[in-house]
Parts: structure tokens; sequence; C-alpha cells
């Protein structure tokens, strides 16, 4: 029956056809849906490296948690001068220019800072327990960087010039996008809110906790004799006494971040108009400054809020038998009647033997909080 295979085939054909046209509409309803573009992926938050003896509790706020693209983006911003928002190369300035990751993010003794006051370190910061500044005029890093960013005596930008100028280097919309998102509104992806909570993120990352004496807390190490006679001096009140404002014992940060008189000078001369005094308007906070951590004070000349000091020695003889009176001196200072815990060379010799185990070398050199090795990056 030669018709019936002519059938067949035609069938088959017919068959085929329609399959494929089946295949073809189901792909077609498919693309042909309403268009959804894909969605990026949003940052990758990280939670802060908090050794075993910090703090549990970083100070982080909700709503500027730690990510990667954050971190990188402030890390970018820290180094970047065009962050001062002016137009002409010459007054560009960045955070790096007075926090110099080689002075433990701190300006050095070569830096003649134009600030009322010597700048504080930037590290640990996620750990401090207490404001911000010498005065504790904030305490939100977010809105300290902002300070620094706007202050005449620092960076000395205005908000609205600093988000043009980085809005208008080509890579940083992006990166702005990948650490915060597009916001709903349609408002533009770079503004000073972010520049500000960048950079916080990466000083949040600026952990100091590698010392020899963290490496002898951990067990790693021991210290010499003459290391702990130092230990035993700083933390007790018939040694240097140093430990109620300082910490040691189980206060690793060694520092309260409280505020003090501390005896630097006769009452007559607390007239700073940038004390703690000029935050609260206490009378009883003339002459009153924030207590600054101890870690890395071998890196951190001058010392005191004004700079004063440039060694060790001085600021080790300045509690051992400098020490003035003042009404509101701090209660802490047991010895203020004697002019200071009075320590003899030897004592003295040994204490200096045990701040310089507060030192963590390795932190100054920390390439993760280097300048990004990027030509983009004036």
């Amino acid at each position: 029956m030669p018709g019936m295979s002519s059938r067949f085939t035609n069938r088959r054909l017919w068959a085929d056809i329609c399959l494929l046209g089946a295949i073809c509409l189901g792909i077609t309803a498919v693309s042909c849906g309403p268009y959804r573009p894909e969605e990026p992926e949003g940052p990758t938050y990280f939670d802060p490296n908090i050794p075993a003896y910090f703090p549990t509790d970083a100070r982080i706020p909700a709503d500027n948690r730690l990510s990667v693209q954050g971190v990188s983006l402030g890390r970018y911003l820290f180094y970047d001068g065009r962050v001062s928002g002016h137009s002409d190369p010459t007054a560009w300035k960045s955070c790096a220019d007075c926090h110099v990751q080689a002075h433990a993010f701190e300006g050095g003794p070569d830096y003649a800072a134009p600030t009322p006051h010597a700048m504080l370190p930037l590290f640990n910061v996620a750990f401090n327990s207490g404001r911000y500044h010498w005065n504790g005029d904030t305490d939100s890093l977010e809105h300290l960087i902002y300070m620094a960013l706007t202050d005449p005596n620092e960076i000395n930008g205005h908000p609205d010039s600093i988000v043009a100028q980085i809005n208008a280097i080509p890579f940083y919309p992006d990166m702005f996008s990948a650490a915060f998102g597009r916001p709903s509104d349609g408002a533009p992806v770079v503004n000073i809110d972010r520049i500000c909570k960048a950079i916080a993120q990466f000083a949040r990352t600026m952990v100091s906790a590698d010392s020899k004496f963290d490496r002898y807390v951990r067990g790693e190490t021991a210290l010499t004799d003459e290391e702990l006679k130092g230990y035993l001096l700083f933390t007790t009140e018939e040694g240097a006494d140093c430990f109620h404002c300082h910490g040691g014992g189980g206060n690793m940060l060694f520092s309260t971040y409280g505020f003090a008189n501390n005896g630097l000078d006769p009452d007559s001369l607390h007239t700073d108009a940038h004390d703690r005094f000029s935050v609260t308007g206490n009378a009883a906070d003339r002459g009153v400054y924030r207590i600054p951590t101890l870690r890395n004070i071998e890196y951190t000349a001058p010392y005191m809020h004004d700079g004063r000091f440039s060694t060790l020695e001085e600021v080790i003889d300045q509690y051992s038998e400098g020490v003035h009176y003042a009404p509101n001196i701090s209660p802490l200072m047991h010895h203020v009647l004697e002019g200071g815990v009075q320590l003899t060379e030897p004592e003295k010799q040994a204490l200096k033997a045990f701040l310089l185990t507060l030192s963590d070398p390795d932190f100054l050199t920390d390439p993760s909080l280097a300048k990004p090795q990027d030509d983009r990056l004036p």
C-alpha cells in the first residue's frame, strides 16, 4: 500500500511540527513574561575578629554592619585626599595624612597638628566603651569622622563639595552601590552619610592585639624579670598606680575610656577652650580629658592632650614627681599629695620596659590596613 507509507510519513512530520511548535510556544511564554532585571548581590557582611580577652560587644551600629565591600570602600576613602572635596590638588588632605599607619594611625612626632589637641590613634576603636575625642564631644565614630572631614582645623571640607568630588570619580559610584546598594527613592548613591559610614567600617577593622604582652597572656612567650617588675608596678597602688585609669588586669584595652583630671597642671591653668568642660559646662570638668589607651604607646608620641611630652621618660617623670593638686583632680590619683608616686630610677626603667611590651610592630605594617596599591588613587 504505497499511500500508507506516505500518510505515515506525513503524520510523523506533522507530529514533529506540533511538538516543535509546543516547545517554541513554551519558550516564548517564558521569554515574553514580564522583564525582571537580575538583582545585584548585596554586601557580604562579616563579624569583626575579636580577641578572646577583648570586650565581646564591639560597638557596631545596626545600620552600619561591617561588609567586605564597605571596608574596601572605606579603605580607599581613608587614603584618598580627594575626600576633602577641594578642587585644587594642593589642598587635598586625606585621613591618612594625619593618622599614619607607621605611628599606629596617629600623626607621629614630626606632625605639626593644627588641631586644638594632639590627635588620638585610630585602633581598637570598635571597643571604645565611652565617647570619642579628647573632650568626648561625640559618642559616634561615624559622627567623629564627619567632624574630621568638615572641621576647619582638620580636613576642612564641605559636605556638598565632598560628595560632588567623590561622585565624579569614575570608580567610586559602583563601589558605593556594592557596599550600600542603590537608594530605593532614587537618591544619589554617594552621600556624606555613606562616606562617613564606609570610613568608620574600615577604622573598625584596625584591631591591634599581637603585642608581646598579648602573646604573654596567650601563653606564647614569657616576660623578662624587668618587664614583670614593671607590670607589678603598673597594677598596684603601692607601685606606679596606673591600672585604675589604664586597666591591665582584666582590661586588656589599657584604658577605661573615661575622663579625668590627671594633675597635669595647677588649677589656675585650666583654661583650655576644648577640655571636657567645653562639652558639659560642668565646672568639675575643667582640665578634664579622655583617658587614652596605652597600647602602642611606643609609637604614638607626642604625649598628653597637648603633646607637651616627647618621650615616655617625660611621661613617667610627670606621674612620679610632677603631679599638681586641683579641687577636681581624679580621686584615682592617690599620690597627689606627694606630688606623684615617687618611683626610683630602676622602677622607672622597669615601668618603661613593661609599657614597651604593649607595642605591636606587625600592626604598623599590616598590608590589609595600608594604602591600596591602585593607580587610581592619587
